[in-house]
């Protein structure tokens, strides 16, 4: 199977999974799976956010997502146990397309690497 359609296929099964398990079946887009991604990696699921800790929280997914790609170092957790990284590499500028693909492919191997997928 192409790189391509293995990664549309696979894309496809997280939104499935997630939609189901968090939205009731409606189709979570690319920033709310983002946004869980950092409820996760912060650990402290059972919790409300206030919206400045909701783009801290997609923040903190998007360093853990991009860090196998060179862009982020885990650095510390801080005394309210939230994760810091400190930037290794300036992201390349992309088009808003291929942002789309890179966060994609990150998220699906994020979910290969915690076995939520195969």
């Amino acid at each position: 199977m192409a790189r391509d359609e293995q990664l549309k296929e696979r894309w496809g099964l997280v939104v499935e999974k997630l939609s189901k398990q968090f939205a009731d079946g409606d189709t979570l887009d690319l920033d709310s799976i983002i946004y869980l991604i950092g409820v996760q990696e912060l650990g402290q699921i059972h919790r409300d956010y206030k919206k400045d800790h909701k783009l801290d929280l997609m923040h903190i997914a998007i360093c853990k997502l991009l860090e196998p790609y060179g862009f982020y170092e885990f650095d510390y957790v801080d005394e309210d146990g939230w994760p810091h990284y400190k930037v290794k590499e300036q992201l390349p500028f992309l088009k808003a397309g291929e942002q789309s693909v890179l966060m994609k492919e990150a998220i699906v191997n994020y979910f290969v690497e915690t076995e939520y997928i195969d």
